[in-house]
C-alpha cells in the first residue's frame, strides 16, 4: 500500500483515485493524480511530512546589519579509520561540516569519524544524534559493542557537537535506530575486520584463525592475543570497505538485544548530569528577554532608563529583540519588568472560529444511513504543547569573532545554521554543544534560546546564561497543530469495507493512510491557515489520523452489530498489524472479557515508520459525577529485532501516558494573541491517579531490521479509549481532548 507521497517545493502532495494517498492543497480546488511509482515506503527520511512546519517558518529574529557585517556574511587518542563506501548519510541534503564529516548524500569518508580507540581500552564513538531522553547513548552504544566483541559499558558517545560529530540533520522522524544504528554496526564491523587484519600481518598468521573477544584479537593456536588500544597505539590503520561489512547477524546479538542498564543513568539520578541550565562560564552573566504582548507583535518603542539605572545591567536593544543581562536571574528578571515597552499588535485570532478557519468554511454535518453501514462524521483536534520537563535553555559565549552555544535542541547543526544566518557569520565560526536534554516531543526543533543568549552575549560583551520560564515555552514555543478532520466510510453487511473517504485540514499527512483493505478509497491532506505558531509533535499528525480512523472503524462495527476486532481482522491482511493486534488482545482477554456495569472496552491498532501497535483499554465510568477512570492499559509493540527491551518497554509506556492526556484532557486556549492557560496549574497533563497499570507486549522480530520506537506507541492509545468510552456509554467522542472537562460536561 502507498504510505508516503513525495512533498513538493510547497510542502504538499497531491493524488486522487482509487487507493491513493493524496496530500493537497485546499486553496487549488483540485489534487494531481501521482503514479504508484511516486510513492516510497518508509524508510526513505522525512517524506511528505509536511506537518513539520517550524522548518519551514520564517526567523523569529531579524537583526539590524551593518554594511560591513554584510560584506562579512557574503565573503570570505588514536584513530582508526577505514573508508567506508555507501553508508547511510544522516544528512538531509544541505551542506554542513563536523568532525571529519560534510553535508550531502555520502556521508562521512573515514571511522575515524565515528570510532576512537582509546589508551584506557574505552572505544568513543561519534554521532550528531541528540539524547533528549529517549536512551538512543545506550542503544548506540550497544551497537558499537556488539560489533567490537566488548561490554556497552566499554564504549562512551560523544553526542551533538557540531565541531567533533559528523553532520546531522536532527534527532526526528524515529530514524536514529534505522538510519544511525547501523552506520555505527557498519563502522564497528569494519574496524574489528581491520585490527584482525593488522594482528594477522604482525602475527604472520592466517587471519581465519584469528577472533575478535573482550576487546582482544586472539589467536588460540599460537596463544597470541593484544588488546585493540595496544593493537593500533601510535599508528592508523587504513582500509578501504567495498560492499558488504561483516556484521553480527541480528539472531546472534549478545549486547545488542539485551537489557544493558542506562548509559550515564547514575548522574542522572543523583543530580550529577549537567543540564544546559548548569552549564557555568567564567564572567557569565543572566539574560532576559522583554517578550511583545501578543504573537506577532512589532516593537515600537521602549523606555529602558529604569532598568539601566540598575547595578550591572546591560540593556540589549537590535531589531526586533530587546532583553537585559544581569549579573544573576534575579536581577534580570527585575530589569526587564522595568522597561517600558510599546508593541503594535496585530488583530488577535479568535479561538471560538478555529474549527471554521482550519477547514475554510463551516462544518459539514454527520451523514449517516444507507445499507448495510455507511456513516460520515467530523473531527476536531485541538492545539496542544510540548510541555518538557526542561524548557528551552542556552549558554552562549563568543570569543575572537566565534559563538558557543550549549542548548538542548533536536538540531544541533540546524541551530548552527540558524545562528550564522542571523549573525552574517560562516558556519565554521560556530559551534553547538547539545548536553543530554530533559525532554523534547519533536518540540526543540529550532534555535529561538540560542539565538536569544547569543545576541545578549554579544551586546553584553560577557557569556549569557538563558532560561525559558514555563510561561515562555508554553507561550513561546510551537504547538501540534490543530485540525479538522473528515472521514465517510461504506462497508458490506459481511464486514467488507467497500470504501473510504479522508480529509485532514491542517493536522498533517502523517498516518493518513489507511492500513486496511479497501478497493475505493480518497486520503487527501489539506493546508490549513494557522492562527497559531505550530510545528513537529511526537508521531505528527498519525495520532490524529488514527484517532479519526480507529474511531471511525468501532462505528461502523456498531452498525454492523460486529465486534471491532472482528470487523477489523475482515478487512486486514498487512500481517504485521495483525500479528500486534492479535497479540494485545489475547493479553487483554478480549474474547472472554465479561460486561461489568459502568465498564467499557476499547481497542485500537496502527502503524507509522516502519513499527506497529496495538492498545486495548478497560476503563470505568462513575456513575455520579461521570468520570472517567482508565483501569487497565494492554499495549502490543513490534518494531523489528529488539535492541533493548527494557528500555523500549519504557519507551511504549511513556508515550501511552502522553498519549493518555492528549486523548482526554490537553488543549491549548488562547486569548489577545496570548495562551491562557500556559502553566501547569492551568494546562493538564497526566498525573499519577490518570494512570493505570500498563501492560506491555513486545513482538522480537529478528528477521527485520529494527526501527524507530519514539513515536509509534503514541498513536493508537486514545481511539482505544474513546471506544472504551462507546463501548460504556454509547456516545461517539468526535474530538480531541475528549473530555477536557468531564464526560457530558462539554
Amino acid at each position: 500500500r502507498p504510505v508516503r507521497g513525495r512533498q513538493g517545493e510547497d510542502g504538499e502532495v497531491k493524488s486522487t483515485g482509487k487507493q491513493q494517498l493524496a496530500i493537497g492543497s485546499r486553496e487549488s480546488g483540485e489534487a494531481t493524480a501521482l503514479p504508484a511509482t511516486s510513492y516510497t515506503p518508509y524508510p526513505e527520511p522525512y517524506a511528505a511530512e509536511v506537518e513539520r512546519y517550524e522548518l519551514r517558518a520564517a526567523p523569529r529574529y531579524r537583526f539590524a546589519m551593518t554594511r560591513r557585517g554584510l560584506f562579512k556574511a557574503l565573503g570570505a587518542g588514536l584513530l582508526v579509520i577505514v573508508c567506508i563506501e555507501g553508508v547511510e548519510a544522516q544528512e538531509s541534503g544541505r551542506p554542513g561540516r563536523g568532525r571529519g564529516g560534510r553535508g550531502g548524500g555520502a556521508g562521512p569518508t573515514d571511522i575515524g569519524a565515528w570510532l576512537h580507540f582509546g589508551e584506557n581500552g574505552i572505544v568513543t564513538a561519534y554521532t550528531g544524534k541528540a539524547e533528549v531522553g529517549q536512551n538512543i547513548r545506550t542503544s548506540l552504544s550497544q551497537a558499537v559493542a556488539e560489533e567490537l566483541r566488548i561490554p556497552a559499558a566499554s564504549v562512551t558517545l560523544v553526542m551533538a557537537d557540531t565541531a567533533l560529530t559528523p553532520y546531522d540533520a536532527g534527532t526526528f522522524g524515529s530514524r536514529t535506530t534505522p538510519g544511525m544504528a547501523p552506520i555505527l554496526h557498519r563502522a564497528a564491523a569494519a574496524a574489528r575486520e581491520a585490527l584482525i587484519d593488522r594482528a594477522a600481518e604482525e602475527w604472520k598468521v592466517d587471519r581465519a584463525g584469528i577472533t575478535a573477544a573482550n576487546g582482544k584479537v586472539i589467536h588460540a593456536a599460537s596463544h597470541h592475543e593484544v588488546a585493540y588500544a595496544q593493537l593500533v597505539a601510535g599508528q592508523k590503520l587504513t582500509r578501504e570497505v567495498s560492499g558488504a561489512v561483516s556484521e553480527v547477524p541480528r539472531t546472534e546479538w549478545t549486547v545488542a538485544g539485551s537489557s544493558v542498564p542506562k548509559a550515564d543513568g547514575r548522574a542522572f539520578v543523583t543530580g550529577r548530569h549537567a543540564y544546559t541550565s548548569d552549564i557555568a562560564r567564567g564572567g557569565m552573566v543572566y539574560g532576559r528577554i522583554v517578550r511583545p504582548a501578543a504573537w506577532n507583535a512589532k516593537l515600537k518603542s521602549a523606555d529602558t532608563s529604569a532598568a539601566e539605572r540598575l547595578p550591572g545591567v546591560t540593556v540589549v536593544r537590535d531589531g526586533e529583540l530587546l532583553g537585559v543581562t544581569a549579573p544573576n536571574s534575579h536581577a534580570a528578571e527585575r530589569a526587564a519588568s522595568l522597561i517600558k515597552a510599546v508593541w503594535d499588535a496585530p488583530a488577535p485570532a479568535a479561538e471560538e472560529r478555529l474549527w471554521e478557519t482550519l477547514h475554510g468554511g463551516p462544518l459539514p454535518g454527520s451523514e449517516g444511513g444507507g445499507a448495510p453501514a455507511r456513516l460520515k462524521t467530523v473531527y476536531t483536534v485541538a492545539y496542544i504543547a510540548h510541555a518538557p520537563l526542561e524548557p528551552r535553555a542556552a549558554v552562549a559565549e563568543w570569543q575572537g569573532g566565534k559563538l558557543t552555544v550549549w542548548t538542548g535542541t533536536q538540531r544541533p547543526f540546524g541551530v548552527r545554521t540558524e545562528l550564522a544566518q542571523a549573525f552574517g557569520i560562516p558556519e565554521a565560526d560556530v559551534r553547538v554543544i547539545t548536553p543530554d536534554t530533559g525532554a523534547a516531543y519533536g518540540g526543540k526543533h529550532t534555535g529561538e534560546a540560542a539565538i536569544e543568549a547569543a545576541r545578549l552575549a554579544k551586546g553584553a560583551g560577557k557569556p549569557v546564561k538563558l532560561v525559558w520560564t514555563r510561561e515562555e515555552e508554553f507561550n513561546w514555543a510551537y504547538f501540534r497543530p490543530a485540525g479538522v478532520i473528515t472521514v465517510g466510510g461504506d462497508a458490506a453487511q459481511d464486514g467488507t469495507l467497500k470504501s473510504w473517504e479522508f480529509h485532514n485540514y491542517n493536522s498533517g499527512g502523517s498516518g493518513l493512510a489507511t492500513p486496511y483493505d479497501v478497493a475505493d478509497k480518497h486520503e487527501q491532506f489539506h493546508n490549513g491557515p494557522s492562527p497559531l505558531r505550530q510545528g513537529s509533535y511526537r508521531g505528527l499528525a498519525a495520532t490524529a489520523n488514527h484517532f479519526v480512523r480507529e474511531s471511525h472503524m468501532d462505528d461502523l462495527a456498531v452498525r454492523l452489530h460486529m465486534d471491532p476486532l472482528a470487523f477489523r481482522q475482515k478487512n486486514l491482511t498487512d500481517a504485521r498489524l495483525r500479528a500486534v493486534l492479535e497479540a494485545a488482545a489475547k493479553r487483554f482477554g478480549w474474547e472472554g472479557r465479561q460486561p461489568k456495569p459502568d465498564h467499557g472496552y476499547g481497542l485500537a491498532c496502527g502503524t507509522e515508520k516502519g513499527s506497529y501497535v496495538a492498545n486495548c483499554v478497560e476503563l470505568a465510568i462513575d456513575p455520579k459525577d461521570r468520570g472517567v477512570r482508565l483501569v487497565r492499559i494492554v499495549s502490543a509493540f513490534e518494531c523489528g529485532a529488539i535492541v533493548n527491551p527494557t528500555h523500549l518497554q519504557n519507551q511504549v509506556e511513556g508515550a501511552t501516558v502522553m498519549g493518555i492526556g492528549g486523548a482526554l484532557f490537553e488543549a491549548i486556549h488562547f486569548d489577545q494573541g496570548r495562551v491562557t492557560n500556559a502553566r501547569f496549574s492551568k494546562y493538564r497533563v497526566p498525573r499519577f491517579g490518570d494512570v493505570p497499570p500498563i501492560e506491555v507486549v513486545l513482538l522480537d522480530r529478528k528477521d527485520i531490521p529494527s526501527a524507530g520506537a519514539g513515536e509509534t506507541p503514541i498513536v493508537a492509545i486514545a481511539p482505544a479509549i474513546r471506544n472504551a468510552i462507546l463501548n460504556a456509554t454509547g456516545i461517539a467522542l468526535r474530538s480531541l481532548p475528549m473530555i477536557p472537562n468531564g464526560l457530558g460536561k462539554e
